[in-house]
């Protein structure tokens, strides 16, 4: 009876992350339809997604990424064997300590604009792209402060994560969104460069989105004044963690500035066309993956405390399950209808036929790896909650050297799509690794009913591949519909396939109830 109401549990827990994070990345596909509709594919835009991208970087260093995962499992442990006011005093040491760290980083990076940007962004240097440059340097002043403001709300969102309070996190992006909508719409028409609104509003979404978590955190009791405390052991023990996870757990953002460095030197318009198709990538990723993997690391981390290696492989194989399922049928439609989806979403304004073409090939490419991508994020927390964060920084060393190979190989014939399929290459790379190593260690024991399960899933979704080439000549001429006309269609298609998947997955024998009885 625990087993299935702990499955419930992560189920019902997994189900509220996505449906709170689906209607964040709802808005975000909005946010992206209305930027690519007043900016396109144009320089402007080219620098602001470099501008948001840098600290976006860091903060999943010290935020999301490296630190949470080191984090989140100590805290569970304190909070499974301390007080609640050693606890609170955890919190106070930790975000203390994490928030001085963050404000010399902001400052010195506000201050050195001009030469990080000319380091991320070198192919403006080399290209003579000065106006370019400059406005990129203009706009990362603005959206550097937001790496500050934006960690301290994934703090925040880390603490009502592990006391399981996940709603408010997965639904705090929200704010981002709106803000660039409404400072696109309102605000442009009064900047005297109109692609300054956007920089703005990530600053202005930054401090929203933190004030929106502290009264949450107050009603939980956990609302503590910062301190810093670099002696607390807790504080100690979450340094010596994070450190080597700041490289391994962020792999895929070191890898996608890579990409961006390169794609400087290519024509205006790349950086535009990679953006608007990792959107699309982030959509499944987030929905899915991480609303898996938010949900299973307080899970796992407690499951290691108290020393239960049963359930911490269960839940492992649960988590697997859940992202073949869905993420194979998602990696499909990306892929097969890459062109289409950037036509449906972003061919108004200011794009071009040719800037949806362009897209629709780098989302292609990125498409290839989904799969990978979101094995990695749940089996990273496999090693995280048992508080192992060297094993995955070998592993990202191999994959992120991986992708800088590939990058320089492919980038001479494929371009900008050479770019997004080297980073899906290196996904599975570093997925592959990471599972390796959990069953070589026993920590993951494969479960009776893989092999049936993956030929039950593998067969659906070759079924609702061929019920989408059925539909080619509809996707030929996309180009020709409306607004309207293509949001309906691509709706039907989208139900076409969702039904002919999960008729099929019936009929083979997969049930909801190997997942939540």
């Amino acid at each position: 009876m625990a087993e299935v109401k702990k499955k419930n549990d992560l189920l019902r827990s997994s189900g509220l992350v996505s449906a709170l994070t689906m209607v964040s990345r709802i808005f975000g596909l909005i946010r992206d339809m209305v930027i690519a509709y007043f900016f396109g594919a144009s320089a402007g835009a080219d620098a602001f997604f470099v501008a948001l991208r840098i600290p976006n970087l860091f903060r999943r260093l010290f935020a999301e990424g490296a630190f949470a995962q080191a984090f989140v499992p100590v805290l569970s442990e304190y909070r499974n064997r301390e007080s609640k006011e050693i606890v609170r005093g955890l919190i106070a040491h930790a975000s203390g300590t994490l928030g001085l760290c963050l404000l010399v980083i902001t400052v010195l990076g506000v201050l050195g604009a001009e030469y990080v940007m000319r380091i991320f962004a070198y192919g403006y240097v080399y290209n003579a792209h000065l106006e370019k440059l400059a406005l990129a340097t203009e706009m990362l002043r603005l959206t550097f402060p937001y790496l500050m403001l934006i960690s301290m709300t994934a703090f925040a969102g880390a603490v009502l994560n592990t006391f399981g309070r996940f709603a408010v996190p997965a639904f705090t992006p929200v704010l981002l969104n709106l803000s660039l909508i409404l400072c696109a719409v309102f605000l442009r028409p009064y900047m005297d460069q109109p692609v300054m609104a956007l920089a703005w509003a990530v600053l202005i979404a930054g401090v929203a989105q933190l004030t929106f978590q502290l009264p949450f955190l107050a009603k939980e009791r956990l609302l503590v004044a910062p301190k810093v405390n670099t002696r607390d052991p807790g504080v100690r023990k979450i340094l010596m963690l994070m450190l080597p996870a700041l490289f391994g757990v962020s792999v895929g953002q070191i890898n996608l500035l890579l990409d961006t460095v390169l794609a400087s030197f290519l024509e205006t318009g790349t950086l535009s066309w990679l953006w608007y198709s990792d959107r699309l990538l982030e959509l499944p990723l987030a929905i899915f993956a991480i609303a898996i993997a938010t949900v299973i690391l307080p899970g796992l981390s407690k499951d290691h405390a108290s020393s239960s290696p049963a359930e911490f492989s269960k839940t492992l194989n649960w988590a697997i399950r859940l992202v073949l399922l869905l993420g194979l049928p998602a990696t499909i439609v990306l892929v097969f209808l890459s062109d289409a989806l950037i036509a449906t979403l972003f061919f108004y304004g200011e794009m071009t036929q040719r800037d949806v073409d362009m897209s629709g090939m780098a989302l292609a490419a990125y498409g290839v790896g989904l799969l990978g991508h979101m094995l990695v994020k749940v089996l990273a927390p496999g090693y995280f909650a048992r508080q192992d964060t060297s094993t995955p920084v070998r592993y990202g060393v191999i994959a992120l050297v991986s992708n800088m190979v590939l990058n320089m190989l492919l980038i001479w014939h494929l371009k900008h799509a050479g770019l997004a399929l080297a980073t899906s290459i290196s996904a599975f790379i570093n997925a592959a690794l990471l599972f390796y190593g959990l069953r070589k260690s026993g920590v993951l024991v494969l479960e009776a009913g893989w092999s049936r399960f993956l030929g039950q899933v593998l067969l659906a979704n070759i079924v609702m591949l061929l019920a989408l080439y059925l539909i080619t000549p509809v996707i030929s001429m996309w180009f020709e519909f409306g607004l309207v006309e293509r949001i309906v269609i691509m709706l039907l298609i989208c139900l076409v396939g969702a039904l002919t998947y999960a008729g099929c997955l019936r009929i083979t024998g997969v049930t909801v109830g190997q997942f939540v009885r």
